[in-house]
């Protein structure tokens, strides 16, 4: 071991610990940081860099046993012991029954019943023929709720002198007389101690001890005049004061490698859904949002979906149990989309030619697609308007790369009497190369019950290859006359999660929302 390089390297709670022990003497992370009159925490630190570099060795552990005060045991050292407190009680109200005294002390029956059967041993208290409870002890023999004198005097100066001496942190095993154990062994439990007035914890501690360099590093130190009392740093103050002029300061090591800086951003996800949101906002659209739970009514009905449609079975959409249903639909809304699916209602439409059930129409369920909030913008919707939202949806999908069961979409719809399709794929395009990135995009004729025509936007990733954006389409005239809406109405319902695989070069959506803090730190938007 080369000493002169090992001691330019010690850091001060080292040189602390080397200079204030002799060559036989056991350390632990305890003893040092009491002797020392360490920090929290700086006692590890200390030895764990001392044994790193072959200072220090391990010589064995030993468990050890310590008492540490629970809640209620605070209560206690509080408030007092339910044996002192109804003995106190008992001795001004010299009448009551354990139901009263339960009462009046706010106490459970069951622990007013186990104080009472331990002062009943110890001859402090009984029970007369009215089934009250009596003090055998003359009242003078009482102060504060304890006897003054006797066996029974002793139990409970002990007893209070072990919640005192735990309140700074624990009461290890090893000091504790043997009559202070036995006292304690009624008090302290290992496993479900919420009921006791100490907690056991078995704390296995490791002592180590000097190796042969240690005699060879005291007289290095000595005559290098190091102390570990050295500063490490100048601040302000010293310079201000002059106080530095009297200090000793450690010599800098330029080969110690500089600290991480972690400097704090925003997620990328959530940075990306922000842009999204401002480029949208910049192009005049307004934002809406709403609840996560949500009819059936305003969900698929208003959407001319049919109640039979296979997206409504329960292995597709999450039910809410309790409540199961919304207590009423808004009218005319309600009549009229029923009529709309029945017969076509107003909408010049046949309909889907079945009995609308407006009780279904009342079931609630977590969102499962965003269109569910376009439905509900369209009744008070500006003419012409422009309308979007990022909102989260459930489905129930197998996860995969491409697929969440709870997931985003950007949803928006533009009504006008100038609105078609033309304008659908203008903004189609805008969302696949703008906001995704996407230099590859086509379009491809889709099918929704509420849309005609309906386009799906798919777009080419790098690893995963082609995969859909979302669906969009002019809404049906079903959907709109029942809404009291008389101009074209394009909407799109898009995948934001999957525009994000694009944009942050990502390969699987489950990344979006990744524990390894480390990836996520990486990661950047735009």
């Amino acid at each position: 071991m080369d000493i002169q390089n090992v001691i330019k390297n010690l850091h001060p709670l080292e040189v602390k610990v080397i200079l204030h022990y002799k060559k036989n003497d056991e350390l632990s992370i305890e003893n040092v940081e009491t002797d020392l009159d360490f920090k929290h925490g700086n006692g590890n630190q200390a030895l764990s860099w001392l044994e790193a570099k072959g200072i220090i060795s391990e010589k064995r552990r030993e468990t050890v046993i310590r008492y540490e005060l629970t809640e209620l045991g605070r209560l206690w050292k509080e408030k007092g012991t339910p044996e002192e407190r109804i003995l106190e009680l008992v001795r001004i109200k010299p009448t009551l029954t354990l139901p009263e005294i339960a009462a009046s002390l706010a106490l459970e029956s069951k622990d007013v019943g186990s104080a009472f059967g331990i002062l009943s041993k110890l001859g402090l208290l009984g029970m007369n023929d009215a089934k009250c409870v009596r003090i055998i002890l003359p009242p003078e023999q009482l102060e504060h709720g304890r006897p003054v004198s006797g066996p029974a005097a002793e139990q409970f100066r002990l007893t209070r002198s072990l919640l005192d001496r735990a309140d700074s942190a624990f009461i290890a095993e090893n000091s504790l007389s043997e009559t202070e154990k036995q006292v304690m062994s009624g008090m302290a439990r290992k496993r479900g101690a919420a009921g006791s007035a100490f907690r056991i914890v078995e704390r296995e501690t490791t002592f180590f001890v000097f190796t042969d360099a240690h005699t060879a590093l005291v007289k290095a130190l000595g005559q290098s005049g190091i102390s570990g009392d050295e500063i490490g740093a100048l601040t302000v103050e010293m310079l201000e004061s002059g106080s530095w002029k009297d200090k000793s300061f450690r010599a800098y090591n330029v080969q110690v490698p500089p600290s991480r800086l972690l400097i704090g951003r925003t997620n990328a996800y959530t940075q990306f859904l922000e842009q999204t949101k401002d480029k949208l906002v910049a192009l005049g659209f307004e934002e809406f949002d709403g609840p996560l739970v949500e009819t059936e009514f305003w969900n698929s009905d208003a959407l001319f979906m049919p109640q039979f449609h296979s997206a409504r079975d329960i292995h597709d959409v999450y039910h809410i149990d309790e409540p199961a249903a919304a207590k009423k639909i808004d009218e005319p809304w309600l009549s009229a989309v029923a009529a709309a699916h029945e017969n076509g209602g107003g909408t010049g439409s046949r309909g889907w030619s079945y009995h609308f059930d407006r009780d279904f129409t009342k079931r609630l369920i977590l969102r499962s697609q965003g269109t569910v909030m376009s439905a509900k913008t369209l009744p008070h919707a500006k003419i012409p308007g422009k309308y979007f939202g990022i909102l989260r949806c459930f489905r129930y999908d197998k996860v995969d790369a491409t697929h969440l069961s709870d997931f985003y979409q950007t949803e928006g719809i533009m009504l006008g009497e100038d609105v078609n399709l033309r304008t659908l794929l203008g903004m189609l395009e805008m969302f696949a190369i703008e906001v995704a990135g996407a230099k590859e995009v086509k379009y491809v004729p889709g099918y929704f019950p509420f849309t005609e025509p309906s386009v799906e936007v798919h777009i080419k990733h790098p690893t995963l290859g082609w995969f859909e954006l979302g669906g969009s389409g002019i809404f049906r005239p079903e959907v709109t006359a029942s809404l009291d809406v008389k101009v074209p109405v394009a909407a799109w319902g898009i995948g934001i999660d999957r525009m994000a695989l694009m944009a942050l070069g990502l390969n699987d959506l489950r990344e979006l929302f990744s524990y390894d803090i480390e990836s996520v730190r990486l990661r950047r938007c735009g």
